[in-house]
């Protein structure tokens, strides 16, 4: 499915370039196609084809997120559902959470990019391959990437989403302020000659695991395939820089385990660390950072990707709506507004984690009184919309406990039959949803950017860890599912919240 695309600005190649074609690169560029924007990636690999396994699952928001553009189903089919949200050592029970997506999903991130390909090669958008980035430059009309072959590419728009040490970010002069590693490990798909322990395991050493590539979860627990490449997580000393080699892998199993289990024919080796750093600003001028080009952090809890593919969803339509000069440049800023205290906190919970994973004994004592509390009630429910990303809000403001926060996704009865509400949001464009006397709110001057839809629903408005809350007359939903504005009986602020999200009117 090819979208007609709105005009690339005169001398241009695009109207947007996006640096990194991982699920944040991807997830943007197919929010930007939706909207009509000319847009390309530029990326270093020459194949889609992501060696290893790399992020293991999709969190609840992110499948909402995914869901809202129709295309969840495509994660579902080949993923293995389960409760992954957690804290620490706590496993956190969300299925009882007001969502239709009350667990995780288990899918390697290389089926994810692999099925996010899919989709923006359905949108037509065109990838760049082969194509090394080394800087660029930026005036007031745009930015030009200079590439490693001398050649050149030039847009209204460059977005980084090329990762931690992301050169878009460091030739911006973007400051990258955080905390220095405490912790290190190697992380590698492998065979081994022995058959090692598969499970995590803690140790003195720090915590180290064993576990085939391809598994099934039964009854919530994680059953192995008999035969397979094994993924081998286990710690080594943090300082070291260079990229790590089988025989550094080994030398990590015999300090850990007094044996490498007989290591051998990697196909991939790598090393991670709890480094926690965030971008001072996501946006200079013409350039904005999404992903781990904004923010780095242990992956513990599973955050990051989650993270990433949640910032693109916030930045396409606004940077969409800019481009078509329907939005001041000013909208913007509310990317970095939103989103940089999003992943503030995240940074704050993978640390106190890392801290929680030490195994001297006092730390032992305090991770079961965390255990403890979180399974409570309330905690649990608290710390479960956090790590799911359900209870995210947008200070938009004070007023209705919706504002700000996402759209449930209710069953509705409207004009056109029942539908769901993320039905709604499949063309990534803000609905204004009245529950009032049919046709009693409209949108006449933004006509063609704003569906108005005159509904009923029937059930409770439940949010995670706050409850039922009243329900309203009438919400304005964004593209990204937050809801910007809440009618209780009347349409004051209506217009004001649509020339602020959805630009001027006609």
């Amino acid at each position: 499915m090819s979208l007609s695309k709105h005009a690339s600005p005169s001398g241009t190649d695009h109207a947007v370039l996006i640096v990194g074609a991982g699920p944040t690169g991807m997830m943007l560029a197919g929010e930007l196609a939706l909207a009509g924007i000319d847009v390309a990636i530029v990326e270093r690999r020459t194949s889609q084809e992501l060696a290893g396994s790399r992020a293991g699952g999709l969190h609840a928001r992110t499948l909402e997120v995914l869901d809202q553009r129709g295309i969840a189903e495509r994660f579902l089919a080949e993923g293995q559902v389960a409760q992954v949200a957690g804290f620490g050592s706590a496993r956190l029970d969300i299925s009882d959470f007001p969502t239709r997506h009350p667990y995780g999903l288990g899918l390697w991130q290389k089926h994810i990019e692999r099925i996010l390909a899919g989709w923006i090669e359905e949108l037509g958008v065109p990838v760049h391959r082969g194509r090394e980035v080394t800087g660029f430059a930026q005036d007031e009309a745009g930015a030009e990437l200079r590439l490693s072959d001398g050649g050149a590419l030039r847009a209204a728009y460059l977005v980084g989403c090329d990762g931690g040490r992301s050169v878009i970010r460091k030739t911006a002069g973007i400051d990258f302020p955080g905390w220095e590693a405490t912790t290190s490990s190697l992380i590698a798909q492998v065979e081994m000659t022995e058959q090692p322990p598969l499970g995590i395991h803690r140790t003195a050493a720090g915590i180290h695991s064993f576990g085939r590539l391809e598994y099934e979860i039964r009854g919530g627990e994680v059953v192995y395939k008999d035969a397979g490449p094994i993924g081998v997580m286990v710690p080594e000393l943090p300082g070291r820089t260079e990229p790590p080699i089988l025989r550094d892998l080994s030398a990590a199993l015999v300090a850990v385990c007094g044996t490498d289990y007989g290591v051998h024919s990697p196909t991939w080796i790598s090393r991670f660390t709890d480094a926690t750093r965030q971008a001072a600003t996501y946006r200079e001028r013409r350039v904005l950072l999404a992903g781990d080009a904004a923010h780095v952090h242990s992956p513990v809890g599973g955050q990051g990707l989650n993270l990433g593919v949640q910032d693109a969803v916030n930045l396409g339509w606004k940077l969409a709506q800019v481009i078509k000069r329907q939005s001041p440049d000013a909208l913007l800023d509310t990317y970095h507004a939103e989103r940089h205290p999003v992943a503030a906190r995240v940074l704050r919970t993978t640390m106190a984690q890392v801290a929680l994973q030490r195994t001297d004994d006092r730390t032992e004592a305090l991770r079961g009184i965390v255990v403890e509390l979180l399974g409570m009630e309330e905690p649990r429910k608290r710390f479960g919309a956090m790590m799911s990303g359900l209870d995210i809000r947008y200070d938009l403001g004070q007023g209705h406990p919706l504002l700000g926060r996402r759209m449930p996704d209710l069953d509705l009865l409207t004009p056109s039959g029942p539908m769901r509400a993320y039905t709604l949001l499949h063309t990534a464009r803000p609905v204004l949803l009245n529950f009032g006397k049919p046709g009693s709110l409209r949108a006449d001057g933004w006509k063609g950017r704003v569906g108005c839809v005159d509904a009923t629903c029937a059930g409770r408005w439940e949010l995670p860890a706050l409850g039922t809350v009243s329900a309203p007359t009438a919400v304005l939903v964004r593209p990204d599912g937050h809801v910007a504005w809440v009618g209780e009986g009347t349409d004051t602020g209506l217009n004001e919240a649509l020339t602020t999200w959805c630009g001027s009117p006609d």
